[in-house]
């Protein structure tokens, strides 16, 4: 395969993924951050300057005003970067397939040459702003969310017996209400979504249905949950503590899914963008290098 076709096949993947991305984007599709890039960060950092004035300490706003500055502010990033990397990306793929087409019909070969540097220069930038946006969509997939869904495992439970008291399965550490809550990331899986045999799980005379706990937020404290009275089902305590079905009713919803579908969409086919955009930026050099070898 010669280098000039490969060039085309490069700028052609970049224009076909971006195409794709442009539809399935989490944020210019609309289902979510359609004011994140309107977000005022300046405003949570001047509370957090003026709360520090009155003595509070970094540990004391770590998951208060800290956390909210710092998802404002990659949220808003994530924003501005997937619109930027995609229609950069659909303008260097538009430009350099249509130069590599021309060339593979013989039309202007004695521009080779500029046409390589052309996909060299826009390689790397169009490199650059993909990466950048693989990275902080990475970061609030599975960092961040917008609904307060309590984190469950696949039968819906969140907690377990031990010693006379419950260990909580996503406790962090003190203070740390946000681990206890579902990420963008989490949201693929079956129990944030509707599923007929998650369900019934919570049916009459179910474990699930009588060992349910109210506030799953109490693991917050010290990553236990120690009741008054021990819940049992069957006269026997309850082995595990489960969050309601009704919580958020997102066992209704099967836009959970297609949320986090379209973050894993979009990172998967923007590390495939990067990829495409180092083989333009390659054979970009190498045909400016030697334009023959076209």
């Amino acid at each position: 395969m010669s280098k000039g076709l490969i060039f085309f096949c490069c700028a052609c993947a970049i224009l076909l993924f971006t195409i794709i991305n442009l539809s399935v984007g989490p944020i210019i599709s609309g289902t979510v951050g359609g004011y994140w890039g309107l977000l005022n960060c300046a405003s949570i950092s001047d509370d957090i300057d003026t709360l520090k004035e009155g003595g509070a300490s970094d540990d004391d706003l770590k998951y208060g005003e800290k956390w909210e500055l710092d998802r404002c502010n990659r949220r808003k990033g994530m924003h501005d970067m997937e619109y930027t990397s995609f229609i950069f990306d659909i303008v260097i793929g538009f430009v350099c397939s249509l130069l590599g087409l021309l060339h593979l019909f013989e039309v202007k070969k004695e521009y080779v040459s500029k046409t390589g540097l052309i996909g060299l220069c826009c390689g790397f930038v169009g490199f650059v702003f993909s990466f950048v946006y693989v990275i902080l969509n990475g970061i609030v997939y599975t960092n961040y969310y917008d609904n307060s869904i309590y984190k469950k495992d696949a039968d819906g439970a969140f907690a377990e017996l031990e010693n006379g008291k419950y260990k909580c399965f996503y406790f962090d550490e003190k203070g740390n209400d946000h681990a206890l809550i579902a990420k963008y990331s989490d949201l693929i899986k079956k129990q944030y979504n509707y599923n007929k045999d998650f369900i019934k799980s919570y049916g009459p005379d179910t474990e699930a249905k009588a060992c349910t706990y109210t506030n799953p937020g109490e693991c917050s404290t010290d990553g236990y949950i120690t009741p008054i009275s021990l819940p049992s089902y069957k006269s026997n305590p309850c082995k595990h503590l489960y969050v309601s079905l009704s919580n958020n009713n997102d066992q209704y919803k099967i836009t959970n899914k297609d949320k986090s579908d379209r973050f894993l969409t979009t990172l998967l086919l923007s590390l495939f963008v990067c990829v495409a955009n180092i083989g333009l930026a390659l054979f970009g050099f190498l045909l400016f290098k030697n334009p023959n070898d076209f």
